[in-house]
């Protein structure tokens, strides 16, 4: 079993934060491979199914970002399945430039909580796709950004963005992470 968590706020006033953008990444990996209904389960929603031949169970922690890991831990626990070998977090990430992806595994928090709360109650050794959302500039203005919507002129990449790693998704569910990243950025190319 492959756990793919996308982080976010629930509820509607969040849908559209930057903060969100891994809710997003799970919400448009149910749609392309058809995965659903989303279910309350494990302090979150979820929903099962198939990518290719590898079985995954999709993730949005209802907790609040804070919290995240509760639902994760809770998951990862009902499944029997380390953290290291069956979890796969989408997340923002402020110190990537809008839209780039980056893949890595372990490390710190680097000042997100979702991931903190990850690291707290599962551990920190699991694989980390981060979603470059941009640093607006100024320390101070870091928390509007990120709990602001994305602008109307970034929807369509972000669509875009979304859309491909949706379809490459098999390549990195069979651990060629490399590949993954370079097959998204060729398809992303204008």
């Amino acid at each position: 079993m492959h756990l793919l968590v996308g982080l976010g706020n629930p509820g509607a006033s969040y849908a559209l934060h930057r903060h969100n953008v891994g809710f997003m990444a799970v919400d448009a990996i149910a749609a392309r491979w058809d995965i659903g209904p989303f279910k309350p389960r494990f302090q979150g929603l979820a929903a099962e199914g198939r990518i290719g031949t590898a079985r995954v169970l999709l993730l949005k922690p209802a907790t609040f970002m804070n919290e995240s890991g509760r639902s994760v831990g809770e998951a990862l626990r009902f499944f029997k399945a380390e953290a290291a070998a069956a979890l796969t977090v989408f997340y923002d990430e402020l110190d990537l430039a809008p839209f780039k992806l980056r893949i890595k595994h372990g490390g710190g928090a680097a000042g997100h909580n979702g991931i903190r709360s990850l690291d707290a109650h599962v551990g920190a050794d699991y694989r980390r796709v981060r979603i470059g959302i941009g640093h607006p500039g100024h320390k101070e203005r870091v928390t509007g950004h990120v709990l602001g919507n994305f602008a109307k002129a970034e929807m369509d990449p972000l669509a875009d963005l979304l859309g491909v790693m949706a379809d490459e998704l098999p390549t990195l569910l069979a651990g060629d992470e490399a590949r993954y990243l370079s097959d998204v950025a060729l398809r992303l190319q204008p």
